[in-house]
């Protein structure tokens, strides 16, 4: 009774699936090599398509998260920039009251001492955030650095716009000009001594 069991188990498992064309007829190996290589470049083609959008969506992330951080840097930086600038006036006081040495020198000694400790502070706390100061005595006047107060006579032509005094300094974060110097420049014009017509007699 097992017996015929047995065998319609062993035709189960030798059923195999044939495929046929259009007419029912089975198909060549050929056949088969050809539609499942097709089926292969289909299955690349996706692969690729998923891979080339899986890239593009990384590296608009990236982006995206560049784009984030040099925002919050920049937001930052223009934080800080506005905080120190507010320094400026004081640091503008100690000077003046620094730049007449007269009654500067006649200040008790150790007060004096202790004004100048404050004063270099500032000057610290500017430096190690990135700030420099602009102080160009003797320099080239240069607008893009300088801001021109008043024209100053000289005596020698070398000294023709040069900054003879600066009247207040300037300041700069990083290569950025944040309040250009305010100078006197000086201006050279030749004296009617040096005329070669000063000794004409219609002159």
């Amino acid at each position: 009774m097992d017996k015929p069991e047995k065998k319609q188990e062993d035709r189960d498992d030798k059923i195999e699936v044939v495929e046929t064309d259009e007419d029912g007829n089975e198909k060549s190996p050929e056949e088969k090599i050809k539609k499942i290589r097709e089926k292969l470049k289909i299955c690349e083609k996706e692969r690729q398509e998923y891979l080339d959008g899986w890239q593009r969506s990384k590296a608009d992330f990236i982006n995206t998260r560049k784009d984030e951080e040099k925002a919050r840097v920049d937001f930052l930086k223009f934080a800080k920039e506005n905080t120190l600038v507010e320094l400026f006036p004081a640091l503008d006081s100690f000077e003046m009251a620094f730049a007449n040495k007269e009654a500067w020198e006649k200040v008790d000694s150790n007060w004096r001492k202790g004004v100048e400790y404050i004063y270099s502070q500032l000057e610290t706390v500017l430096t190690n955030n990135g700030f420099s100061s602009i102080n160009p005595l003797g320099e080239i006047f240069d607008p893009a650095f300088h801001a021109s107060v008043e024209s100053v006579s000289v005596d020698t032509e070398g000294d023709n716009g040069k900054i003879v005094t600066v009247v207040q300094k300037g300041y700069m974060l990083g290569n950025k000009v944040v309040r250009p110097a305010k100078v006197k420049v000086g201006e050279y014009k030749e004296r009617i001594s040096n005329s070669p017509f000063k000794n004409s007699p219609n002159f």
